[in-house]
């Protein structure tokens, strides 16, 4: 009898201490915490979208849809072999390239600004998930901005063309940190604008990832002598080095910085294409991620396309974007929040937990 009167007792005590706790966690002062939701909100496929400039859009692949192939003045040179394209991620359903070659910060942002007849990518965002679930944004930008960094490319180029003007390297490092300094801001503002976008569609901050890569050197000084020149990459010794052993780095550590402050993750492509630049490769160019110089000569006939016939040269090809998709996807599968993309054992890239930026 009095171990059925313990079992009594035992229970009473139970019940009691059930009622404390749901009084003490549960009452007016503390509401018990909502169940956490599985993924983004609304409906639709579960999708990865990139924003950014011609790194993200797939220019230097040379397969562009027609639409941004220069039809109505848009040359945003999208690629159905981007990046995107080439992640593999489990439960993605659609993959959105929104990317546009030459986009500085303001056009990822919201607002007015345009690039090649395209409004804000934020924007376009933001009508994009009123039909899909995203999952992760992928966004590349800054070297549009205060560095130009297709146009140091092109300075670089006139030196090597016009001998006796010396390195373009000297007074382009001169100004360099200041101008990586410069961007910052702007690379965290549109980073801002396209938080603000998913959480007006309803979006937690764990709802989904946003990532933040910077670039890699498209060209460097391993490369044959024969190839220094129009056949390839006509640079100066000095500031192939430069590019890819200075200024690149300090550009990637500025991006590291700027998705820091915007609180999105990191990944580091500043040396994500050592030995596979642009010309490394010699006779055997299959081993290069990069393109050479691209003349389209048949562009050359119209007046609306002439101006773009070298417009793909020395950006990611088909090769650096698989490369860069494959890092890409191993990176969304971790928590880490920053890591550099960098060739395991087998010459592959996969993302390993490094300071960005540090050679």
């Amino acid at each position: 009898m009095r171990r059925y009167r313990w079992w009594i007792s035992a229970g009473v005590l139970l019940f009691v201490a059930v009622l404390v706790g749901i009084f003490v966690f549960s009452g007016p002062g503390n509401p018990p915490a909502p169940p956490r939701r599985q993924g983004p909100p609304g409906t639709g496929p579960l999708t990865i979208v990139t924003l950014g400039d011609s790194t993200l859009s797939g220019e230097g692949i040379g397969n562009y849809t027609p639409d941004t192939n220069g039809t109505n003045g848009d040359w945003c040179h999208r690629s159905p072999e981007a990046t995107v394209f080439e992640t593999a991620l489990p439960g993605i359903e659609a993959k959105v390239n929104l990317a546009c070659s030459g986009a500085p910060a303001a056009q990822v942002a919201l607002g007015d600004a345009r690039q090649w007849t395209e409004p804000s990518q934020a924007g376009q965002l933001a009508q994009l998930v009123k039909n899909h679930r995203v999952a992760a944004v992928v966004v590349a930008m800054g070297a549009n901005d205060d560095p130009h960094f297709s146009q140091l490319i092109s300075q670089c180029f006139q030196s090597w063309l016009m001998s006796g003007n010396g390195p373009c390297s000297g007074p382009i490092s001169a100004t360099w940190d200041d101008r990586v300094n410069a961007m910052v801001p702007k690379v965290v503002s549109a980073l801002g604008d396209v938080k603000k976008v998913l959480a007006q569609a309803g979006y937690q901050p764990e709802d989904y990832q946003l990532v933040l890569q910077s670039y890699a050197a498209p060209i460097g000084p391993d490369l044959p002598a024969d190839l220094q020149s129009l056949n390839g990459c006509p640079f100066r010794t000095e500031d192939l080095r430069w590019v890819r052993d200075d200024g690149v780095l300090k550009l990637s550590a500025g991006l590291a910085r700027a998705a820091a402050r915007a609180g999105a993750r990191f990944l580091d492509l500043s040396r994500a294409g050592r030995g596979h630049e642009a010309c490394s490769g010699g006779a055997d160019p299959s081993t290069e991620w990069f393109s050479r110089l691209v003349l389209r000569l048949g562009d050359l006939n119209y007046a609306d396309r002439a101006s773009h016939a070298l417009q793909e040269s020395f950006h990611p090809n088909a090769n650096g974007h698989a490369q860069i998709g494959r890092c890409l996807t191993e990176f969304l599968a971790t928590e880490l929040p920053s890591a550099a993309c960098l060739p395991g054992a087998g010459g592959d890239l996969h993302p390993a937990a490094t300071l960005a930026g540090v050679p």
